[in-house]
Parts: structure tokens; C-alpha cells; sequence
């Protein structure tokens, strides 16, 4: 048996918590993390990246099975 390949995606939409869910229910996702992208400060708070003072975006980034998508 084969082992499976997975792909990685990240996307930025916003908050990403309103992002995690629809991924988490779709088949072939294999993991869901959200986190930051970009910016201009190192380990910044999320306050701070709410704010938008530090360039950084609310990303998610998926780990999916490419044979189903």
C-alpha cells in the first residue's frame, strides 16, 4: 500500500478563525493551522495584528489530499 501525499495551501480571508471551520469540514483535509503571514514584527501579539500595526495577515494554512481536490 502506498503511503499518502499531502499538499500544503495557506490563504488569508480575514479573521482566521471564521476560516478553520469550512476547512475542517471538507473531506480531504488532512490539517488545519492558523496563524500570521508577512509583516514587520517579529513574534507579534494578536492584538497587534488585529490593530494592523504589525503587517502581518490572519492566515490559515491547510494540509489536503490533492486526489480528491
Amino acid at each position: 500500500m502506498s503511503e499518502k501525499t499531502y499538499e500544503l495551501a495557506t490563504f488569508a480571508g480575514g479573521c482566521f478563525w471564521c476560516m478553520v471551520k469550512p476547512f475542517d469540514e471538507l473531506p480531504g483535509i488532512h490539517k488545519v493551522l492558523s496563524g500570521y503571514a508577512g509583516g514587520h514584527v517579529e513574534n507579534p501579539t494578536y492584538e497587534q495584528v488585529k490593530a494592523g500595526t504589525s503587517g502581518h495577515l490572519e492566515v490559515v494554512q491547510i494540509t489536503f489530499d490533492p486526489s480528491i481536490f
